[in-house]
């Protein structure tokens, strides 16, 4: 069997830390809980952080926020589907937008709900994922604002999710003359300028961000503490919010190389043999998880002598050298995860998840 623990007081650790970052700093901010998968125990633990605004990609996970506490202020993170905008209106107090023509949709439904909906319009920086190109976005302000039912709280942009363009203070700076520029064409007040992600955390540690910067949206640093310009721990918080246990299910000595004609395996990969490894053995541990549930690169075995040979699609095979060092068949082998592990082992329904 195998499965993944949240660690309470882990979490606690790390939102006490960002909680007083943003605080000293004056900056509002929601906490992304995508990487939850809308498990209902894992998004209740970050409720109970005292979070009053949540940020999701999906619907049904705001829908799960709602349904435990109503009165938290839900946030869409991606341009609405058309067949969704029912939904969206229904559970997301804000959604982030790029747009005309959905916005227009959001805005009737927004009427016909008798709700005022309120938006972030996203502006391309760089990264070539959502956004208005920044000479359209004058004119897409404009019309935007004539909308009955639809409020525009900030403009927002994204960096890294797509091609890994970093952050940086003049993209920053930019993205806050975009919201100087439209105040005063318009004569309206934006509040947010939501160019904060995990990913912007380093710039804050070193007050380099631009004070226009006001509003942060964070997942990733909460729940792994990744400084994600160095992919190192962030000095002060926790790595191990989550770690993942898996059993052993065979322990034996077998040979280094593989026997026989090699070919693809049905990961379509083929077995590369270093002959330095002829004729040796080492201790072969197979540990109930594979590929349907994570990807190896993903894990970060506790045990650093520990070496991850390949994987299946339900189970994972590791070396643990000359000898067994104390491990025996039911013992379990404990994992640190990456974030795009976690996501895949969060969306799971074969992994029990749990909380310490």
């Amino acid at each position: 069997m195998a499965f993944l623990e949240l660690y309470k007081s882990r979490l606690q650790h790390n939102h006490k830390f960002l909680e007083k970052l943003f605080d000293q700093r004056g900056i509002e901010w929601g906490v992304v809980t995508k990487l939850l998968c809308g498990n209902k125990s894992y998004i209740k633990e970050v409720l109970d952080l005292g979070i009053t605004e949540i940020h999701d990609s999906r619907i049904s996970n705001l829908k799960t926020v709602k349904s435990i506490n109503p009165d938290i202020q839900t946030v869409y993170i991606k341009p609405p589907a058309k067949r969704s905008i029912p939904k969206i209106v229904k559970f997301a107090d804000v959604s982030f937008n790029s747009e005309f023509a959905t916005i227009q949709m959001l805005s009737d439904e927004a009427v016909k709900q008798k709700k005022l909906h309120k938006i972030i319009i996203m502006i391309e920086m760089g990264d070539l994922r959502e956004g208005v190109v920044g000479e359209n976005v004058i004119e897409f302000y404009s019309s935007v604002f004539k909308l009955p039912g639809i409020k525009i709280v900030g403009l927002g942009t994204n960096l890294n999710c797509l091609h890994g363009v970093m952050p940086s203070q003049d993209k920053l700076i930019q993205l806050s003359l975009y919201k100087q520029l439209i105040e005063v064409k318009f004569d309206r007040k934006i509040p947010w300028v939501s160019g904060g992600t995990s990913v912007t955390i380093p710039l804050l540690l070193k007050n380099m961000r631009p004070m226009g910067i006001n509003h942060f949206r964070v997942g990733e640093i909460l729940y792994f503490g990744l400084n994600l310009f160095t992919m190192k721990t962030v000095r002060g918080m926790k790595d191990d919010v989550f770690k993942l246990h898996a059993e052993i299910i065979e322990l034996s000595e077998k040979p280094k190389v593989p026997v026989g004609e090699l070919a693809e395996n049905p990961s379509g990969e083929v077995t590369k043999i270093n002959e330095s490894d002829y004729g040796k053995t080492s201790y072969r541990a197979i540990i109930d998880i594979g590929l349907l549930d994570i990807a190896p690169e993903f894990l970060i075995p506790d045990d650093k002598k520990i070496e991850i040979s390949g994987a299946s699609s339900d189970m994972l095979v590791i070396d643990l050298g000359r000898t067994r060092r104390n491990y025996k068949v039911g013992d379990l082998v404990s994992f640190k995860l990456r974030y795009m592990g976690a996501l895949s082992i969060l969306n799971s329904d074969y992994i029990e998840k749990k909380v310490v």
